[in-house]
């Protein structure tokens, strides 16, 4: 599969030939699917807990006598159905991980980037550096890419860029080798350097 290279001035300068066994894979929406939740699942914190009746600072003075006032039984002001009272099957502090095999979660990010693929949502460019930290000078880079919420893959750390990139709110940058299928969905357009390519050939070919 061919696509154009782009420079940051959104002209063509040449063409690049993105390995089919990455990015033209058969798409599997189960596995996707299930790369996707198990992640959202494993950056939940569990960290949830409500007060059972055991737990509640209320006193345990029987309300009135057991009989002769007409009123229901009652034996504590701590039972769930008194306001100020503990909380019935209320969550309480777990673990929500998910575990998925290496060769899947790999083959569930192929899959996303086939679909980005098809789709054309794969902008290849020959080289992503700025002289300066200026936010201006990458959104114009971005515009002339026709990028309006994209992935900015870098293959290491560039300073200059990520800090441009920060002040842009539908933009993300983010190491190659950290791709993950999460920000691959949350972002409509993937821009990828060439030597981000390299690193995604490496990792995932």
């Amino acid at each position: 599969m061919k696509v154009p290279v782009f420079n940051m001035k959104g002209e063509t300068v040449s063409e690049v030939e993105l390995p089919e066994s990455i990015f033209a894979v058969k798409v599997s929406q189960p596995l996707m699917h299930q790369a996707l939740i198990r992640q959202l699942a494993n950056a939940r914190l569990g960290t949830h807990d409500t007060k059972t009746r055991a737990e509640v600072d209320r006193t345990t003075k029987k309300l009135y006598r057991q009989k002769g006032t007409g009123n229901a039984r009652q034996g504590s002001r701590k039972a769930p159905h008194w306001v100020g009272g503990g909380v019935a099957f209320g969550p309480h502090p777990r673990s929500y991980y998910q575990s998925m095999p290496k060769k899947m979660r790999r083959q569930a990010i192929r899959c996303a980037l086939s679909q980005k693929a098809s789709d054309n949502q794969i902008v290849v460019v020959d080289d992503l550096n700025l002289s300066e930290p200026k936010t201006k000078a990458f959104a114009a880079a971005m515009q002339a890419l026709g990028v309006k919420k994209g992935l900015v893959l870098l293959p290491h750390h560039n300073e200059n860029v990520e800090k441009a990139a920060r002040n842009l709110p539908n933009v993300k940058t983010l190491f190659a080798s950290y791709l993950n299928i999460r920000d691959i969905f949350k972002y409509d357009t993937l821009v990828m350097p060439l030597a981000a390519l390299d690193v995604v050939r490496d990792w995932l070919g």
